[in-house]
């Protein structure tokens, strides 16, 4: 095994601990427990491949929490979103919140952010005949007649290549192609393929974003820079994509823009899922079998 590659593996057991207690108290000394470090060493090397301080790392993930649940309900009480967000109250949220985008969370105009994301993503297309292909789609509009379908999933463990930038050309299709060597070298690659996102890209730069390209595995080890995670039995939300790059943007807007704020439901903590109809990418970017699957839960 690689150094690097440990050293991934080790970060990325790391960030999916985090992500699993963000509302808790998270503690250096722990993390470094977890990735089986000195709390020194740990706290460089999570700098040098994450970009980021833990903490720092700790606080923009809470801050983008408090986001999306307020662009999903936004009337949501900010002292609960803090709590929820592992802020330890409501004023605490307000300056960190303040110190990091220059206004309360009252005052913060979320449509301009998603705008200003969206148009980065269009602007970071090389191809600038293609960058249409990312026009945010109008809520209220469904021109392909998107329908959403409820289906009940069960717990799934899942073995995982992470990418950091994903936006980048050729990151995530060669991450894709590397974990499908490895699942049928171990007679593993008809297990359902899975690609998801752990970050908004309207809410959060895409140099920060984080895709997992994922397949589901019963009794995963991990090896290298795989990783093993497992996912609690979840309702999802499903809605087919078969076409290109452009339609399944579609779909996510429409899922989110439309058919979200009238179902009655919001987001679960969970990512959005693709759920491939096949291998991931077998048709590269320029036709997509497969199902988005939103993890969704009842307003409470």
């Amino acid at each position: 095994m690689e150094r690097s590659d440990d050293y991934t593996q080790r970060v990325n057991r790391v960030i999916d601990h985090i992500l699993e207690h963000l509302d808790d108290t998270i503690r250096l000394e722990d993390m470094a427990e977890v990735a089986c470090f000195s709390p020194c060493h740990f706290h460089r090397v999570f700098r040098s491949l994450i970009g980021e301080t833990l903490g720092e790392f700790i606080t923009r993930l809470r801050l983008e929490r408090a986001l999306r649940m307020l662009a999903h309900n936004p009337r949501a009480n900010l002292t609960q979103v803090a709590l929820d967000c592992g802020f330890g109250s409501s004023s605490n949220f307000s300056r960190v919140f303040k110190q990091s985008y220059g206004v309360a969370p009252s005052r913060f105009d979320l449509k301009s952010l998603r705008d200003q994301r969206r148009a980065e993503l269009q602007a970071a297309i090389e191809e600038p005949e293609l960058r249409n292909l990312l026009e945010r789609l109008p809520p209220g509009e469904n021109p392909d007649g998107f329908e959403v379908h409820f289906v009940d999933l069960p717990s799934r463990e899942v073995a995982y290549l992470r990418v950091l930038d994903p936006y980048r050309p050729g990151l995530v299709t060669d991450a894709a192609a590397k974990l499908v060597a490895w699942a049928e070298a171990r007679n593993a690659a008809d297990g359902t393929w899975l690609g998801y996102m752990w970050d908004d890209p309207d809410i959060v730069a895409a140099e920060r974003c984080r895709y997992d390209v994922g397949v589901v595995i019963n009794g995963v080890e991990p090896e290298d820079e795989i990783g093993r995670i497992c996912f609690p039995p979840m309702r999802v939300a499903t809605l087919e994509i078969r076409g290109g790059i452009d339609l399944e943007q579609r779909a996510l807007d429409w899922l989110y823009g439309t058919w979200l704020p009238r179902s009655g439901m919001v987001p679960a903590d969970l990512p959005c899922f693709e759920s491939w109809i096949g291998l991931p990418f077998a048709h590269g970017f320029e036709h997509f079998e497969l199902d988005l699957l939103l993890p969704v839960e009842a307003t409470t």
